[in-house]
């Protein structure tokens, strides 16, 4: 009994920190700011969902995308693609159902992908526990 418990409680903790909340907490922690978690199932087949966020430099986007990619390898995931690290105007990391947007405030009101996608749902982030 106690054992089938516990994977009964693993599989809750699983179910509850969907590979989008992993890269939220994470960009929290690096001080990302305007986080914003897009629901694409209904819109598009590409993606699952889009986190979208931005940071003040460059290297606070590297920063960003670092503590990112180091939390979703801890849980398995690892991206197919990062694009734009070097620059860092607008990384892009692609982990195929979970894409991650990360800009300077800049690009993010220049490429608007929240206009782009306003027929995606905007997923409320919980606050942490």
């Amino acid at each position: 009994m106690q054992h089938h418990q516990k994977s009964a409680e693993a599989q809750t903790q699983a179910t509850l920190s969907p590979s989008w909340l992993t890269a939220v907490r994470a960009a929290e922690s690096k001080k990302a700011t305007d986080i914003k978690v897009l629901d694409l199932r209904e819109v598009t087949s590409f993606a699952d969902f889009f986190v979208i966020c931005s940071a003040a430099s460059q290297r606070q986007i590297q920063a960003i995308s670092d503590e990112i990619e180091k939390r979703l390898k801890e849980e398995g995931e690892a991206p197919l693609s990062i694009e734009g690290y070097p620059n860092a105007e607008w990384v892009l990391m692609d982990y195929g159902d979970l894409l991650v947007h990360i800009f300077t405030a800049q690009a993010r009101q220049y490429y608007d992908l929240e206009r782009l996608w306003r027929h995606a749902k905007e997923v409320p982030i919980p606050p942490e526990a």
